[in-house]
C-alpha cells in the first residue's frame, strides 16, 4: 500500500554467508529541496519531505517568530517544480517588517535552520519563558512513548524519517508528523497543531531524535510545557531548556527516561561563569 512521502526503488541484497544475491525492491523516504517563498521574498531552502507541507509552512513560520498567532497566516502553496518543490507562502502584510529582517539575516540556509544566521546573537535571541505547567506522571511519557511506532507509517515503511507527536496528558497521541528532518518534522506538527486548534499547553510532545538546542528552541517558542525525545540532549539543550521553563526528559525508552536538572553554573565553559 503506498505511502505518501515514500517510494519505491530497486535494491540487489547481498548475504554474509555467501547465498546468491537477490533483486528487490524497497520503500525510500522522499528527501527533495523545498524553496520557501513567503510574501514574494525568498525565504529559505530546506531539505524535506513532501508531505503536510501545508502543515510545515504554518510551523515554520511559527517557529521563525514571523506571525504571533495562526490568524496572521494566510495561505500555503505547495507546487512541484523540476528539481524540488515550491512553497508559497503569504502571511497578512502586517508581518512584512519581521519577515525582512529575518530574510535579511540569512545569508545561506541549512535543514537546522541555524547556517544561515549572520549574528550568534540571533541564535540565542532572548525568549519569552514557558508559562504552562503540565503534571504528567513518567507513566504516560512511557505509554507515548511505546506507542508511537504504531502511528508512524512513514516510518515503518522506510525506516528513515523523524516523528514529532503531541500527546495528551495520560499519554494518548493526538497527532503525528513525520519527516527526514527532525526539525521539519517538529514544524509540521506544530503546525498541525495550530491548524487543529490544540494549545501545546495542554499536552507534550515526543521527537524521535536527538534532542539539540533549535528543538528546544521551537518547543519554547511554542509554549510546549514538557518535550521529549528518544535520544539524547546536548548540554546547550539542557541548558537553554532549563532557563526557559521547559521541562526536558531524553533517552526515553519503554523501560527508563532522564529528566534534565536545573542548569549549574559551575559546569559552564569558563567565559560563562564569569557571566553568571
Amino acid at each position: 500500500m503506498p505511502v505518501e512521502g515514500a517510494r519505491a526503488e530497486p535494491f540487489r541484497e547481498h548475504f554474509a554467508d555467501g547465498a546468491p544475491p537477490r533483486d528487490l525492491t524497497r520503500a525510500l523516504a522522499v528527501e527533495a529541496p523545498v524553496a520557501i517563498e513567503i510574501n514574494g521574498i525568498g525565504y529559505a531552502v530546506m531539505m524535506a519531505t513532501p508531505a503536510d507541507l501545508e502543515d510545515y509552512a504554518l510551523g515554520f513560520c511559527m517557529s521563525e517568530q514571523l506571525i504571533a498567532s495562526p490568524a496572521d497566516f494566510v495561505s500555503a502553496d505547495a507546487v512541484e517544480v523540476e528539481r524540488g518543490w515550491m512553497l508559497r507562502v503569504q502571511l497578512a502584510a502586517a508581518n512584512a517588517g519581521p519577515l525582512l529582517e529575518r530574510a535579511r539575516l540569512r545569508l545561506s540556509e541549512g535543514s537546522c535552520g541555524l547556517c544561515g544566521i549572520e549574528s550568534l546573537e540571533q541564535v540565542l535571541r532572548p525568549l519569552p519563558p514557558v508559562i504552562a505547567r503540565l503534571p504528567v506522571a513518567d507513566a504516560a511519557v512511557f505509554r507515548a512513548v511505546a506507542s508511537l511506532p504504531d502511528h508512524q507509517p512513514l516510518g515503518v515503511k522506510t525506516r528513515a524519517v523523524h516523528a514529532a507527536a503531541f500527546c495528551d496528558p495520560d499519554g494518548a497521541i493526538l497527532l503525528v508528523r513525520e519527516d527526514v528532518g527532525r526539525h521539519n518534522a517538529f514544524d509540521k506538527l506544530l503546525g498541525a497543531m495550530a491548524r487543529a486548534e490544540l494549545t501545546a499547553g495542554e499536552g507534550f510532545v515526543v521527537l524521535t531524535a536527538r534532542c539539540s538546542f533549535e528543538l528546544v528552541q521551537k518547543a519554547v517558542i511554542a509554549g510546549c510545557p514538557l518535550l521529549v525525545t528518544v535520544s539524547a540532549a546536548s548540554t546547550l539543550a539542557a541548558e537553554q531548556a532549563a532557563a526557559h521553563g521547559l521541562r526536558l526528559f531524553s533517552l526515553a525508552r519503554s523501560d527508563s527516561l532522564l529528566e534534565s536538572l536545573p542548569f549549574r553554573p559551575e559546569h559552564a565553559p569558563p567565559d560563562r561563569q564569569a557571566q553568571t
